[in-house]
């Protein structure tokens, strides 16, 4: 029995991309004892943060325009399949509780939605007219970035992301781990970290997955910083949802302001638990609703609030 021509068409894609490569080194891999194993991966996975690195010039560039995109308000929009997908989900998830950001404006897109996350969706990534579904359902504005993530970089849900993205004005980045991609190709912000042949042969989660990460970390980060969501390396903007991010909520007031406990309490509570209200209350010598006034006016930056308020 012969390959239909389709299949034909994308094994020799395949074929073409680093990301797929066999590593004829490692045929024995399995008969190796565990620990040369974990010493052999883990040397594997040493190499991708200067695969990263390679790719920073480029990161700074995508950040710099999707943070300036959503000081105007517009939203920031994951898009991918398979593990790619994962990721963005769980990077966009992540942003409410570290940065105290509204759900709707970092957004996790996984070709076939949230069932896939943890099942396989049979053809989903292979559909850019779901991407285009999925978009649509959000009322893509000018001010927003859709990042498409594919390790191959062909992913057709993430490059129908992208396209789709793009021809309606909003600001595009492609991230993938192989070069020449369609994916960077279709976007105005390629990105394209390439981590070589993965430790088991096309198996993305691993290395690419890994590079993956490491970029989303710095997308979303970052721009929260520019965003003023940070004060120095403090994560002011957090979300005490627990025990444990109230705690540490205490410990950042203490922190920019040496209070002791019981004026950080104080603070705290004339300000709704905000962190950034309470320093801006203990240094600016203001009181709770004054300090939201001076940070409403500063669009949230700490600095400028402070200096607005003599502190």
């Amino acid at each position: 029995m012969t390959s239909t021509s389709p299949d034909r068409d994308l094994r020799s894609q395949l074929e073409t991309l680093t990301t797929e490569a066999y590593r004829p080194e490692l045929a024995d891999v399995d008969r190796l004892p565990t620990p040369e194993i974990a010493r052999l991966m883990n040397a594997e996975d040493a190499t991708v943060a200067g695969a990263v690195a390679e790719q920073v010039p480029a990161i700074a560039a995508a950040i710099d325009a999707v943070a300036e995109r959503m000081a105007r308000g517009g939203r920031l929009v994951y898009a991918g399949a398979g593990t790619a997908g994962r990721l963005g989900v769980l990077d966009a998830s992540e942003c409410p509780p570290t940065f105290n950001t509204d759900p709707a404006r970092v957004v996790g897109l996984i070709a076939g939605g949230p069932d896939a996350m943890v099942t396989s969706v049979e053809g989903a990534e292979d559909s850019p007219e779901l991407a285009e579904s999925d978009l649509a359902a959000l009322g893509l504005t000018p001010d927003d970035t859709v990042v498409g993530i594919s390790a191959s970089g062909r992913t057709p849900y993430a490059v129908g992301a992208v396209a789709y993205a793009r021809k309606h004005g909003a600001l595009t980045v492609g991230l993938s781990c192989n070069r020449g991609s369609a994916l960077a190709a279709a976007a105005e912000h390629g990105i394209e970290v390439v981590v070589g042949p993965e430790f088991l042969t096309g198996s993305t989660r691993l290395k690419a997955g890994t590079a993956q990460k490491l970029v989303l970390n710095m997308i979303s980060t970052i721009t929260m910083i520019r965003l003023g969501k940070t004060y120095g390396n403090l994560m002011v903007d957090v979300r005490a949802s627990n025990e444990k991010l109230r705690a540490r909520s205490r410990r950042i007031v203490a922190q920019v302001t040496g209070a002791d406990d019981e004026a950080v309490e104080r603070a705290l509570a004339a300000t709704d638990g905000e962190v950034k209200n309470a320093i801006l209350v203990l240094l600016g010598g203001v009181d709770g609703p004054t300090a939201a006034r001076l940070l409403d006016e500063a669009d949230g930056h700490l600095r400028a609030a402070l200096s607005r308020a003599g502190g």
